[in-house]
């Protein structure tokens, strides 16, 4: 519970809540080592790094919760929110969706009103649920939130779907259902930004897609605008594709190494190698007594 209180003083704070994420253990311990409070575990990136598929609906919920367990339990002093899809289902599946991911260690989910199978949220061929399903399904999750000590982000893609009137009375809607973040995607202006954040008087959260639909702003910008919590999906995500496409493509044409590269034993340290040989020292000298 102490981290789902950190996570509300932090969004009432009087700076941008900025958010890497995760697609794994090792992602998100490295974003804890750099001095972030928080991680968000990314469907679109889970989905690439877990299956190089894309962020289409194809990866499970049950591939979810496994790998939201091995990140929670890699970084256990950082608030971890996690993308729940659209639930997986019905408004029931929700619930269980919320409720299994605070077992597996999440301070926070996000549920969202897309129709199953859910894609990305910069890309095309959207669809969501009509709007009283979606105030249903994001009943549901609060209901069994509430139970579990877990946050709520509630998201609408009906921007891209029925226009900005109506995400906007789709927002006001999780509002009043009691979701503790809103998020509506994809706004294609810094208008639209202005004009959703003016009508929600809830944490309102921003996704800085590089190449996305909206724009990206400085994070100052977006605290003035009104957001409290900025996600980043692609960061550290995309740069580690890339490094690793230039360091294997040096590799097969020999020419070295492309980009600098982490030593052995910094290696080593990160994955926790030190901590391991100090707890198979102290076995073995309990063993050897």
């Amino acid at each position: 519970m102490f981290k789902t209180e950190a996570l509300r003083k932090l969004l009432a704070g009087d700076t941008l809540l900025e958010v890497p994420c995760c697609s794994d253990a090792l992602s998100a311990r490295l974003i804890a080592e750099a001095g972030f409070p928080a991680t968000f575990m990314s469907g679109f990136a889970v989905s690439a790094a877990r299956l190089g598929m894309p962020d289409t609906g194809l990866i499970s919920f049950a591939e979810m919760r496994d790998q939201l367990a091995n990140i929670c339990a890699a970084v256990p002093g950082t608030i971890v929110m996690a993308d729940g899809d659209t639930g997986y289902g019905n408004a029931i599946n929700a619930q269980r969706t919320v409720r299994d991911y605070a077992r597996a260690g999440a301070d926070c989910i996000m549920i969202e009103d897309q129709v199953s199978p859910k894609r990305c949220g910069h890309t095309q061929g959207k669809r969501v649920v009509d709007r009283e399903e979606a105030r249903l399904r994001v009943r549901a999750a609060m209901d069994a939130a509430k139970e579990s000590g877990i946050l709520v982000i509630a998201r609408t893609d009906a921007r891209a779907v029925h226009g900005m009137a109506e995400a906007l009375d789709r927002c006001r809607a999780f509002r009043d259902e009691g979701a503790d973040i809103v998020f509506l995607e994809a706004p294609e202006n810094e208008r639209e930004m202005e004009e959703a954040c003016r009508a929600i008087d809830r944490p309102m959260m921003a996704n800085m897609v590089s190449g996305g639909k909206t724009p990206i702003l400085p994070a100052k910008r977006l605290f003035d605008i009104g957001y409290r919590l900025a996600v980043y999906p692609m960061v550290p995500f995309a740069a580690a594709i890339h490094a690793m496409q230039q360091s294997l493509k040096a590799m097969r044409e020999g020419t070295g190494s492309a980009v600098p590269e982490a030593s052995f034993e910094e290696i080593k340290r990160v994955v926790g190698f030190p901590g391991y040989y100090e707890l198979e020292k102290r076995y073995a000298d309990a063993k050897a007594d």
